[in-house]
């Protein structure tokens, strides 16, 4: 089961996905994919929150900025129907693969390389959660390198909003469901 979880900053959807992931993974090993870089004093911040959120909740943390695909080698060898992946988030992940090199990923490269990656991630979970940013939300104009991120991360939400089986946008605090089934965004 591949869930995608959208909202905007602050929204709530970490909160809400952390809660969907538990109750998707029953007793068994439950997996965060933490994509964000420490790189400055609020991304240590947002960091050392969403630590604290999860803490208790049973996550192991995977730490994977670039080559989501690779998360998989970073957890125990159970059944996949054993197993829950929470890939925190796509917009992260976007910027670590699209701004890495001396000039960014053209956008489209960068999406396929993502979508292929998660595509590969889901084969090894049994549940797999996926958080992401609605950015198309303010109606401003951006730089030319902002402009390539955003298509790019609209590219990367359609796609695995196609490729879900749920998908849930979360506002303030409230989830609503988008596709897939409405009991299970109730609980």
């Amino acid at each position: 089961m591949v869930t995608l979880i959208i909202g905007g900053s602050g929204s709530g959807k970490s909160d809400y996905a952390e809660e969907y992931a538990v109750s998707r993974s029953g007793g068994g090993k439950r997996y965060y994919i933490a994509t964000m870089r420490a790189g400055d004093r609020e991304s240590l911040d947002k960091i050392a929150r969403h630590r604290k959120a999860r803490s208790g909740k049973g996550f192991i943390t995977v730490e994977q900025p670039v080559s989501v695909e690779k998360a998989a080698e970073k957890t125990e060898r159970f059944a996949k129907n054993e197993k829950t992946a929470l890939l925190e988030c796509i917009s992260n992940l976007t910027a670590n693969e699209m701004f890495s090199g001396e000039k960014p990923e053209p956008a489209g490269r960068t999406a396929d390389r993502i979508v292929w990656g998660i595509g590969r991630l889901c084969r090894d979970f049994g549940n797999t959660v996926i958080v992401t940013n609605n950015v198309f939300e303010d109606g401003n104009r951006y730089g030319a390198a902002t402009e390539a991120y955003m298509k790019a991360m609209g590219d990367i939400n359609r796609r695995l909003a196609a490729m879900a089986d749920e998908v849930i946008e979360v506002t303030a605090g409230i989830p609503a469901v988008i596709k897939g089934r409405k009991r299970d965004a109730d609980r």
